[in-house]
């Protein structure tokens, strides 16, 4: 080791090349350690968020899961969309999944749908909106509240949901998120391109 010169190329070289594989395997063993709880994780937030939806909130950990064991029936597959049979007071209720684009990025969400077609709750999600214009869609319950009640679709089965500029059918209609216009039409193609599928799901 004497004659060691640790100025060489050769021994930086390898020392970099070491130290890198060392490194390497040292994330690769905490990932596969900590996969799990992120897993669980994100298992619960999709319960919680579906809760959401059925207008129930504050729930954590434990009180969560036990809910949505309590309320959430079933879960199916209807053309790739997740619904979700669901029961609160002796109330049938189907939740849709959604997915869809904002301004930024992905947008998602769940609709609760009664018995009547109408909006039981709602609840939705983004992954890079801007903070207080288009986040609102998440950030907001007020925002959220405003579609419990709304009818879903017209005599033809059509979706007639929206979330417009300017209401002037309040029986069917949301005013978008103020200055987050583009985020909203993406909320509004999301709801029409995947509500479809809750009556599919009722005849299934």
């Amino acid at each position: 080791m004497k004659n060691l010169n640790t100025n060489s190329n050769t021994y930086i070289i390898i020392y970099s090349a070491v130290l890198v594989v060392v490194v390497a395997f040292l994330l690769a063993f905490v990932y596969k350690a900590l996969k799990p709880m992120q897993d669980a994780n994100v298992e619960l937030d999709v319960k919680k968020q579906i809760l959401y939806s059925l207008n129930i909130r504050d729930l954590d950990g434990a009180a969560a899961e036990a809910k949505y064991a309590e309320v959430v029936k079933a879960e199916k597959d209807v053309d790739g969309q997740k619904v979700y049979e669901c029961e609160i007071d002796g109330q049938q209720i189907l939740v849709a999944s959604l997915k869809g684009m904002g301004l930024w990025g992905g947008i998602s969400g769940y609709v609760a749908v009664d018995n009547g077609e109408k909006v039981y709750g709602a609840y939705f999600n983004h992954e890079s909106e801007t903070a207080g214009l288009g986040a609102e869609i998440k950030d907001s319950q007020a925002w959220q509240e405003k579609f419990i009640g709304k009818r879903i679709f017209d005599a033809d089965g059509n979706v007639v949901l929206s979330v417009v500029k300017k209401v002037e059918d309040a029986e069917t209609q949301v005013d978008c998120v103020t200055g987050a216009t583009l985020t909203s039409n993406g909320v509004d193609a999301m709801i029409k391109d995947c509500l479809k599928n809750i009556k599919k799901a009722k005849e299934e």
